[in-house]
C-alpha cells in the first residue's frame, strides 16, 4: 500500500522511550539537546512581531512565485549588510516556508530518481528524509578531525559517479560547528567545474560565528553553480514563523536555466503565505537583538563547560568555531546510545549520542550550547559525575 520511499523504521529509539519513563516518573530532566530558541529563555519583541503580522497588504492574493518582492529585497539586504555580498539580485531568490523545502526544491531540480548527492558526514540527520522522499541517493564524504574539523577532500573523487549531481556543504556544520575555510572553497569549486557538479550550501548557522567576526556566504560563490539556503528559524531565532530561502549564484549560463526551473517549481506549490511575506522585513530585523542574546547564552555555556573540563582528565571537547553545539570526546566503555540512555535514567540528563550525527565510531556526546546557563551548568556537572565514576 504504501511507496518504497517511506519505508522507514516507525519504531521509537531506546532514548525517546527512556525519555518518556523519566518524566513519567516526574523527575527534572536537564536536556541539554534543546534546539528550540523560542524556549530558551530569549527577550523578544512581541508586539513589534505581533504587529508585522497584522498587515492590511496582506488580505490582497498576490501570487508571486519567488516570493513578494518586498520580502525578496529585505533578504537580498540582509546579504549586503551582513555578509558583503552586494550584487545578490532579488531575482535571485526564492523564498520557501523552511530550509527542507528549500532542499526539496534543489533536488528536484537537479535530480533524476536514483542520482547521487555528496553529503558531509557527521551532520545532521535531515538529508536522509529529504532524499528519501525526492527519490535521491546520498553518497557520504568525511569530516576528519586534526586540530580541527576539515573536509576531507582527497576523498570526494573517489566518491563521484556519473550519477553525481552536486556537492551539499553545511557552513557552518552542524554538529561539528565547522565552518568551509577559504582553501577548502576553492577545492570544491574546482572539484565541482571539473565534474559539472552544483554546490548547495547549507547557512543556517552562519551568523553564530564563536569569535563575532563575519563568514563569507556562499551567495557570493560565482565559481560554479550555488545554492545557498538559509531562513530566519536560526537568523533571527524564530522556527515558528517559516521564512527560509534558495539564493542562486554562479556563472550567468548556469544561473539563468536554474532560476527559471526554480521559478516553476515553486510556483506549482506557492508555499508562501502573505501575512509571513509582508513581515519578513520586521522578522529579519529581530536579529539585531537576538544573535546577540544567543551569542552570549553559547559562549558563556562554552567557558563553563570548558572550566568543568579542566577539573578532569577523561573527557574533553573538541574545538567548535560556531553554531549552537558542541561535541565532547568520553571514555568508550559503551554505546553512545548505551551512554546517553545511562544519563538519562540516572542523571536525569538528556545528550544526543554521536551516532544520532553518524559520527565514525562511539565516543562521542552532542550538547546544546542554548540550554539555560544553570541547566547547563548542573547538566555537565552531573554527565562528568557519571562518565568519570
Amino acid at each position: 500500500m504504501f511507496s518504497d520511499r517511506t519505508h522507514w523504521k516507525l519504531t521509537r529509539n531506546r532514548l525517546t522511550e527512556a525519555l518518556d519513563e523519566v518524566r513519567k516518573s516526574g523527575a527534572r530532566v536537564l536536556d541539554l539537546t534543546i534546539s528550540n530558541p523560542t524556549r530558551a529563555g530569549l527577550r523578544y519583541d512581541e508586539p513589534l512581531i505581533l504587529q508585522a503580522l497584522a498587515s492590511p497588504q496582506a488580505m490582497d492574493y498576490d501570487p508571486q512565485p519567488k516570493g513578494l518582492l518586498a520580502a525578496r529585497e529585505a533578504v537580498a539586504a540582509y546579504y549586503r549588510q551582513e555578509h558583503e555580498v552586494p550584487g545578490l539580485d532579488p531575482e535571485q531568490l526564492v523564498l520557501t516556508p523552511s530550509t527542507s523545502e528549500g532542499y526539496s526544491f534543489v533536488f528536484r531540480l537537479l535530480c533524476n530518481p536514483g542520482d547521487e548527492l555528496l553529503v558531509p558526514i557527521p551532520s545532521y540527520p535531515l538529508f536522509e528524509f529529504l532524499a528519501d522522499l525526492q527519490d535521491v541517493t546520498l553518497v557520504p564524504y568525511p569530516l576528519i578531525y586534526d586540530h580541527g574539523w576539515q573536509i576531507d577532500v582527497p576523498s570526494l573523487p573517489k566518491v563521484v559517479t556519473e550519477r553525481t549531481r552536486g556537492v551539499v556543504v553545511v557552513h557552518p556544520n552542524n554538529p561539528t560547528g565547522s565552518y568551509v575555510h577559504p582553501e577548502e572553497r576553492e577545492s570544491l569549486n574546482r572539484f565541482c567545474r571539473e565534474h559539472g557538479l552544483a554546490l548547495i550550501a547549507d547557512e543556517v548557522f552562519l551568523d553564530y560565528v564563536h569569535d563575532r567576526s563575519r563568514q563569507r556566504s556562499f551567495a557570493s560563490n560565482q565559481d560554479v553553480l550555488t545554492f545557498s539556503l538559509s531562513g530566519v528559524s536560526k537568523i533571527s531565532a524564530l522556527p515558528q514563523m517559516k521564512v527560509a530561502w534558495i539564493a542562486t549564484s554562479g556563472p550567468a549560463a548556469a544561473v539563468e536555466p536554474a532560476q527559471a526551473r526554480l521559478e516553476i517549481i515553486a510556483d506549482t506549490y506557492l508555499s508562501m503565505n502573505a501575512p509571513i511575506q509582508w513581515a519578513t522585513p520586521t522578522l529579519l530585523d529581530q536579529r539585531k537583538s537576538i544573535q546577540h542574546q544567543l551569542l552570549d547564552r553559547v559562549l558563556g555555556n562554552l567557558a563553563e563547560l570548558d572550566r568543568q573540563l579542566a577539573r578532569q582528565q577523561s573527557c574533553r571537547r573538541l574545538t567548535v568555531e560556531g553554531g549552537w553545539y558542541a561535541v565532547m570526546r568520553v571514555p568508550v566503555v559503551q554505546t553512545d546510545e548505551e551512554l546517553a540512555v545511562a544519563l538519562l535514567c540516572r542523571k536525569s540528563v538528556l545528550v544526543h549520542p554521536g551516532h544520532f550525527y553518524d559520527f565514525p565510531s562511539d565516543g562521542y556526546l552532542v550538547l546544546s550550547l542554548i540550554t539555560a546557563r544553570d541547566d547547563f551548568r548542573e547538566g555537565v556537572m552531573r554527565l562528568l559525575e557519571a562518565v568519570g565514576a
